[in-house]
Protein backbone atom coordinates (compact mmCIF):
# COMPACT_ATOMS: atom_id res chain seq x y z
CA UNK A 1 0.00 0.00 0.00
CA UNK A 2 0.87 3.36 -0.56
CA UNK A 3 0.26 6.12 2.09
CA UNK A 4 -0.22 10.27 1.04
CA UNK A 5 0.67 12.50 4.15
CA UNK A 6 -0.10 16.04 3.80
CA UNK A 7 0.52 18.78 6.28
CA UNK A 8 -1.73 21.69 4.51
CA UNK A 9 -0.92 25.25 4.33
CA UNK A 10 -1.44 28.62 2.64
CA UNK A 11 2.54 29.31 1.70
CA UNK A 12 4.21 25.83 2.52
CA UNK A 13 1.88 22.74 2.01
CA UNK A 14 4.24 19.16 3.55
CA UNK A 15 3.71 16.22 1.72
CA UNK A 16 4.71 12.85 1.94
CA UNK A 17 4.63 9.29 0.00
CA UNK A 18 5.54 6.16 2.43
CA UNK A 19 4.85 2.43 1.03
CA UNK A 20 4.18 -0.21 3.38
CA UNK A 21 6.04 -2.79 2.60
CA UNK A 22 5.35 -6.27 5.26
CA UNK A 23 4.48 -3.91 8.37
CA UNK A 24 7.29 -1.27 7.54
CA UNK A 25 7.88 1.89 6.01
CA UNK A 26 9.80 3.25 3.16
CA UNK A 27 9.31 6.75 2.03
CA UNK A 28 9.34 6.98 -1.54
CA UNK A 29 8.91 11.15 -1.67
CA UNK A 30 9.55 13.51 1.02
CA UNK A 31 8.95 17.30 0.70
CA UNK A 32 6.90 20.91 0.64
CA UNK A 33 5.76 23.35 -2.05
CA UNK A 34 6.54 26.46 -1.40
CA UNK A 35 3.34 28.49 -2.55
CA UNK A 36 4.18 31.60 -4.37
CA UNK A 37 2.29 34.15 -6.27
CA UNK A 38 0.40 37.38 -5.35
CA UNK A 39 -2.98 37.18 -3.19
CA UNK A 40 -4.36 33.08 -2.16
CA UNK A 41 -5.96 32.34 -6.12
CA UNK A 42 -2.49 31.64 -7.46
CA UNK A 43 -1.56 30.22 -4.81
CA UNK A 44 -4.00 27.38 -4.43
CA UNK A 45 -4.16 27.24 -8.11
CA UNK A 46 -0.24 25.71 -7.63
CA UNK A 47 -1.00 23.88 -4.31
CA UNK A 48 -3.48 22.18 -7.10
CA UNK A 49 -1.45 21.84 -10.14
CA UNK A 50 1.24 20.41 -7.62
CA UNK A 51 -0.65 17.72 -5.85
CA UNK A 52 -2.24 16.72 -9.20
CA UNK A 53 1.18 16.14 -10.12
CA UNK A 54 2.34 14.11 -7.60
CA UNK A 55 -0.45 11.85 -7.78
CA UNK A 56 -0.33 11.03 -11.19
CA UNK A 57 3.38 10.05 -10.24
CA UNK A 58 3.00 8.07 -7.14
CA UNK A 59 -0.57 7.26 -7.23
CA UNK A 60 -1.07 6.45 -3.85
CA UNK A 61 -3.74 4.56 -2.48
CA UNK A 62 -5.32 6.34 0.31
CA UNK A 63 -4.44 10.09 1.73
CA UNK A 64 -4.02 11.19 5.70
CA UNK A 65 -4.27 14.82 6.14
CA UNK A 66 -3.88 17.00 9.52
CA UNK A 67 -7.50 18.64 10.28
CA UNK A 68 -7.73 22.47 10.76
CA UNK A 69 -6.81 23.62 14.27
CA UNK A 70 -8.23 26.68 16.01
CA UNK A 71 -5.93 29.33 15.55
CA UNK A 72 -5.58 32.65 17.28
CA UNK A 73 -5.73 34.58 14.12
CA UNK A 74 -8.97 33.79 12.14
CA UNK A 75 -7.67 34.94 9.23
CA UNK A 76 -4.70 32.30 9.11
CA UNK A 77 -7.30 29.71 9.70
CA UNK A 78 -9.58 30.70 6.97
CA UNK A 79 -6.56 30.82 4.60
CA UNK A 80 -5.45 27.05 5.72
CA UNK A 81 -9.34 26.26 5.56
CA UNK A 82 -9.15 27.27 1.60
CA UNK A 83 -5.66 24.88 1.10
CA UNK A 84 -7.39 21.96 2.75
CA UNK A 85 -10.51 22.45 0.75
CA UNK A 86 -8.24 22.58 -2.67
CA UNK A 87 -6.35 19.48 -1.00
CA UNK A 88 -10.02 17.54 -0.56
CA UNK A 89 -11.18 18.35 -3.87
CA UNK A 90 -8.19 17.29 -6.07
CA UNK A 91 -7.83 14.16 -3.75
CA UNK A 92 -11.60 13.26 -4.85
CA UNK A 93 -10.82 14.30 -8.25
CA UNK A 94 -8.41 11.50 -8.25
CA UNK A 95 -10.34 9.35 -6.50
CA UNK A 96 -8.31 8.87 -3.56
CA UNK A 97 -9.75 7.99 -0.16
CA UNK A 98 -9.18 10.53 2.69
CA UNK A 99 -8.48 10.10 6.25
CA UNK A 100 -8.25 12.94 8.76
CA UNK A 101 -6.24 13.27 12.00
CA UNK A 102 -5.91 16.23 14.42
CA UNK A 103 -2.29 17.00 15.47
CA UNK A 104 -2.50 16.23 18.61
CA UNK A 105 -3.42 12.26 17.51
CA UNK A 106 -0.44 12.73 15.04
CA UNK A 107 2.01 14.11 17.60
CA UNK A 108 0.67 11.14 19.99
CA UNK A 109 0.96 8.80 17.19
CA UNK A 110 4.67 9.30 16.52
CA UNK A 111 6.41 11.03 19.83
CA UNK A 112 3.86 9.27 21.91
CA UNK A 113 2.78 12.84 23.09
CA UNK A 114 0.02 14.85 21.77
CA UNK A 115 2.15 17.96 23.16
CA UNK A 116 5.16 17.79 21.22
CA UNK A 117 6.87 20.30 19.57
CA UNK A 118 8.11 20.29 15.72
CA UNK A 119 11.76 19.56 16.58
CA UNK A 120 10.48 16.33 18.32
CA UNK A 121 8.24 15.26 15.96
CA UNK A 122 11.18 15.67 13.08
CA UNK A 123 13.97 14.41 15.51
CA UNK A 124 11.23 11.14 15.74
CA UNK A 125 10.16 10.74 11.62
CA UNK A 126 13.93 10.99 10.77
CA UNK A 127 14.30 7.71 13.09
CA UNK A 128 11.33 5.71 11.99
CA UNK A 129 11.89 6.29 8.39
CA UNK A 130 15.71 6.25 8.31
CA UNK A 131 16.05 9.54 6.71
CA UNK A 132 19.37 10.62 6.42
CA UNK A 133 18.56 14.04 4.87
CA UNK A 134 17.63 17.21 6.59
CA UNK A 135 14.21 17.34 6.45
CA UNK A 136 11.76 21.02 6.15
CA UNK A 137 9.23 20.84 9.49
CA UNK A 138 6.87 20.43 6.79
CA UNK A 139 7.76 17.14 5.21
CA UNK A 140 8.53 15.76 8.30
CA UNK A 141 5.03 16.87 9.55
CA UNK A 142 3.63 15.47 6.27
CA UNK A 143 5.09 12.28 7.07
CA UNK A 144 4.12 12.14 10.66
CA UNK A 145 0.61 12.48 9.56
CA UNK A 146 0.88 9.15 7.16
CA UNK A 147 2.71 6.89 9.65
CA UNK A 148 -0.34 8.10 12.00
CA UNK A 149 -2.68 7.00 9.47
CA UNK A 150 -0.08 3.56 9.24
CA UNK A 151 -0.68 3.32 13.09
CA UNK A 152 -4.04 3.35 12.96
CA UNK A 153 -5.60 1.53 9.90
CA UNK A 154 -6.05 -1.32 11.24
CA UNK A 155 -8.50 -0.30 13.87
CA UNK A 156 -10.42 1.56 11.26
CA UNK A 157 -10.43 -1.65 9.20
CA UNK A 158 -11.18 -3.47 12.28
CA UNK A 159 -13.98 -1.27 13.47
CA UNK A 160 -15.25 -1.27 9.62
CA UNK A 161 -15.83 -5.35 9.56
CA UNK A 162 -17.80 -4.83 13.11
CA UNK A 163 -20.03 -2.79 12.14
CA UNK A 164 -23.49 -4.30 10.55
CA UNK A 165 -24.60 -4.09 6.90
Amino acid sequence: MRILGIDPGSVYTGFAVLDVEGGRLRPRALGRWALKGRGVGPRLAQLHASLGALLQEYQPQVAAVETVFVHHNPNSALKLGQARGVILCTLAEHDIAVHEYPPATIKQSVCGSGRADKTQVGWMITRLLAVRDKLSADAADAAAVAVCHHQHAPARRLRAAALPA
